[in-house]
């Protein structure tokens, strides 16, 4: 089992590496550009909202002065990476619609589903608006009793409707992406993402 963490360990060393090394034939000014980043250049420090927190990338070496999880450290390099600059519509989509995600995508819409309903069980509304909002989410008027929607990065934002129990049905809750997310993150950056949102909501409640 040791062996296996650590070839893991450098499987996730290998991508971080590769993902700095792409990154560094940018621009700063061109990063920005396109991910909705503030560039930053008498410092060359690239400025990224993620959640509650605003992050610092110092560049060229591409650190950062958080001690965020390593998954969502990589997933912004890959954010920086692949943004074009694409602006969304209002329009949501599920995991399963992203390109790509037929199998990993609606995997994940059920799984989400499932830790949501566990999660959710037993909070009131109040709580749940709460947690949200630690996360730094803004609240939406839908048919959803409440919607929540969490800027992950500049322009990629994850979207929780969530419907409070009553008589017949327990309390669920349902994750979805901007219709442009294609253009951001690959799906399987797009799960690392969800995943993560789930694990900070578990966090903010048990914090509460």
């Amino acid at each position: 089992m040791e062996y296996k963490n650590q070839t893991e360990n450098r499987a996730f060393q290998e991508m971080l590496h590769a993902a700095v090394k792409r990154l560094q034939n940018r621009s700063g000014e061109d990063l920005a550009a396109k991910s909705g980043a503030v560039f930053q250049s008498s410092r060359n420090v690239l400025e990224v909202q993620s959640f509650y927190e605003k992050i610092e990338i110092q560049l060229p070496e591409f650190r950062i002065n958080s001690d965020m999880d390593e998954w969502h450290y990589l997933t912004l390099l890959h954010y920086l990476d692949m943004a074009d600059g694409t602006e969304g519509s209002q329009k949501l989509i599920t995991f399963g619609n992203l390109k790509d995600g037929l199998i990993r995508g609606t995997k994940f819409d059920r799984t989400a589903e499932q830790k949501l309903e566990k999660l959710l069980q037993d909070k009131d509304p109040e709580k749940i608006q709460k947690a949200c909002t630690s996360l730094g989410a803004e609240f939406t008027e839908t048919k959803a009793d409440l919607c929540a929607v969490f800027p992950v990065f500049p322009r990629y934002s994850v979207t929780l409707k969530i419907w409070f129990a009553d008589e017949e049905f327990p309390v669920s809750g349902k994750l979805f992406l901007q219709d442009h997310a294609d253009h951001y993150l690959s799906v399987e950056d797009a799960v690392t993402v969800g995943e993560i949102l789930l694990q900070k909501l578990s966090e903010a409640f048990s914090s509460l």
